[in-house]
């Protein structure tokens, strides 16, 4: 798939700060730049979203991917791969996201963020009372209401990206992990 609408050019500035921060300019920014206010914003909220700190860094990582590997966005695998290496999360548990029914390497409060992960992205969502009360339990209330809407948010930017086409960047090059595909074949796109 290529992209479905050309980048768009970005301001120096910006184009500057993504490289520093990034090593490369994320097509998905060029993309929605066609709108610099859509895609401000969309920076901006994202920025605040990765900044809260109520649930565990970990668990939101796992739950994005999840989300991602799901939607089929295998540039939010890539990157979430790249960030997941950089704020020093467990890259074994990071590889095996997209394949986390068949693997042995999650606990327990793992499984059941991944498994509500892929249940708010269903459509239409299948998420029950008792998945819902057994995360709250063990989470609470904070950790629950900010994993919930960062699963929200991150099903917006992964639907965003697939359907304007943005695909893997090599971001998760620098991790030495391959992007992984999900059983059967579906879902997350193959190595970067």
């Amino acid at each position: 798939m290529a992209l479905r609408i050309p980048k768009a050019e970005l301001p120096l500035e910006v184009r500057e700060n993504m490289v520093k921060q990034l090593g490369a300019v994320p097509e998905n920014v060029e993309v929605t730049w066609h709108s610099p206010k859509v895609a401000q914003d969309n920076l901006e909220f994202g920025g605040k979203v990765g900044a809260w700190d109520a649930a565990d860094a970990s668990l939101k990582s796992f739950a994005h991917m999840a989300v991602a590997a799901l939607v089929g966005c295998g540039w939010c695998l890539d990157v979430g791969y790249f960030q997941a290496q950089n704020a020093k999360l467990d890259l074994t548990k990071a590889s095996q996201v997209p394949r986390w029914r068949g693997s042995e390497v999650f606990t327990p409060l793992e499984r059941d963020v991944l498994e509500y992960a892929e249940a708010m992205t269903s459509t239409p969502p299948t998420v029950t009372d008792a998945m819902y009360a057994s995360l709250l339990d063990r989470l609470g209330p904070p950790a629950m209401v900010e994993l919930t809407t960062f699963i929200a948010y991150v099903n917006l930017a992964t639907r965003v990206n697939v359907a304007n086409g943005v695909e893997s960047q090599g971001f998760s090059d620098a991790c030495e992990i391959p992007l992984a595909a999900r059983p059967g074949g579906s879902g997350a796109a193959s190595t970067a």
